[in-house]
């Protein structure tokens, strides 16, 4: 039983580190934690995978040595005592698989109207006003926040270019997007959200990624609002927060 475990042990430490090494190097870790710290996941699971490994080993090893010892007593009890670990190891690679082959995606527009929605007030952070004749590329939270300083007066008539994906129009004269921050994972994440006016288009589907750019407009009653001169479907980046 004792080499049972160690032997399950062994599998599990060794399936973590891969899961971990799988999504460093796939990128799929910048859906749950910030970008940050994918280098030291590929650490801990390469550490792991070398762990596991060596488990895996002496475990065989000892297993080895114990058939060579006892060959020929109790066939029937060591049968069905590696018929057991035979089980057990298959519903651990079958977890795996699952895990990995059906990864939660990034946080959503579905979160939008049930999770935390950034609220900003001018709380005394002023913005310089942006450069004339050229577009800015702006994150969410940045548009925000200018938006509270001065009722938006940094932005002045410079265009502002945003990325970010579609949530649920709150009414029939725009739709809004929305983007996530999170301080450490996907679990303390909050979003900033802009409504986007003047598109006369058929508004993309909820959870597209898109590239807006447009004219800041005040708004007294909700999201700051941009209204729009150029919309463009793009695929989603490989980092979805700010």
């Amino acid at each position: 039983m004792a080499a049972v475990n160690e032997a399950a042990r062994a599998t599990t430490v060794l399936l973590v580190g891969t899961m971990l090494v799988w999504l460093s190097v796939s990128g799929t870790y910048a859906r749950y934690v910030r970008v940050e710290v994918g280098w030291m996941l590929l650490v801990a699971g390469v550490l792991l995978v070398g762990l596991g490994l060596v488990c895996v080993k002496r475990t065989l090893a000892s297993r080895w040595m114990a058939h060579v010892g006892g060959r020929g007593d109790h066939p029937d009890r060591g049968s069905d005592a590696e018929h057991a670990h035979g089980t057990g190891v298959a519903w651990l690679l079958l977890a795996a698989v699952v895990a990995l082959l059906v990864a939660p995606p990034a946080l959503g527009s579905y979160g939008i109207d049930r999770n935390a929605t950034l609220t900003v007030a001018a709380g005394g952070q002023t913005f310089d006003p942006l450069p004339q004749g050229q577009t800015a590329p702006m994150p969410l939270r940045e548009f925000n926040l200018r938006a509270a300083d001065n009722d938006g007066k940094s932005f002045g008539s410079t265009p502002v270019r945003l990325t970010a994906f579609v949530a649920k129009p709150d009414d029939a004269t725009g739709f809004r997007i929305a983007r996530y921050q999170i301080a450490c994972c996907a679990a303390d994440g909050s979003a900033s959200v802009v409504r986007v006016i003047g598109w006369t288009g058929s508004p993309p589907s909820v959870d597209q990624w898109v590239t807006v750019t447009g004219t800041f407009r005040a708004s007294t009653d909700g999201p700051p609002e941009l209204l729009t001169s150029s919309l463009t479907v793009i695929s989603a980046p490989t980092n979805p927060y700010e």
